[in-house]
């Protein structure tokens, strides 16, 4: 690693990355949305997994001790449980580009997902049998691009972050690339003289 891959490139995104692009699509009235990051190659990923309550799919598969080494995108989702379906419609979307591991006759991307819990944000969920989630996984990557928007788009439309008196504050979407990595976070603001939150 050089020197130069230890410091944020001129836009700070992960897109500066050859090869990356990002993109976001959300359903105002659910409030919730989807963010895809897509390589133009098979990649390697890893994972740390916390929480009480994680919500992933196919991370599993990053175990380096697996048999699949190449890795044809990333989702991040609303929608808690729910939103691990935008995986469905990236998996369809690159299975007709042909893009994935090829199994004979049978093109399989490999698409691991992390959701974020925004089911209590005052959106729209009665959704029936048909959650949004699938449609917005194939409109993120049909959106995908070389640009990166930040705040209350995709995966962070309906996020919300801490509560001030009664109210929450509206969380969001930050990615950017470091030592060739991108990262997705959260973060709370706590209140030094009791830790109760801001």
């Amino acid at each position: 690693m050089t020197d130069e891959a230890l410091y944020p490139t001129e836009n700070d995104r992960i897109t500066d990355i050859d090869g990356i692009l990002v993109g976001n699509s959300h359903d105002a009235a659910v409030r919730s949305g989807t963010t895809v990051i897509l390589p133009d190659q098979p990649v390697t990923m890893g994972v740390d997994v916390r929480g009480g309550a994680p919500g992933t799919r196919d991370t599993d598969a990053l175990d380096p001790t697996c048999l699949v080494n190449g890795f044809h995108g990333l989702v991040l989702s609303g929608g808690s449980v729910f939103g691990l379906g935008a995986v469905d419609g990236v998996v369809s979307w690159l299975s007709e580009r042909g893009r994935g591991l090829s199994l004979g006759a049978c093109i399989v991307p490999v698409v691991p997902g992390a959701i974020l819990f925004d089911l209590a944000n005052g959106g729209d969920k009665n959704w029936g049998a048909l959650p949004p989630y699938r449609a917005l996984g194939i409109k993120a990557c049909e959106a995908a691009s070389r640009t990166v928007e930040e705040g209350a788009v995709g995966a962070g439309f309906g996020a919300l972050a801490g509560e001030s008196p009664g109210r929450p504050w509206h969380g969001g979407l930050a990615l950017c690339q470091r030592f060739s990595c991108g990262g997705f976070g959260s973060g709370q603001f706590l209140r030094p003289a009791d830790g109760r939150s801001v």
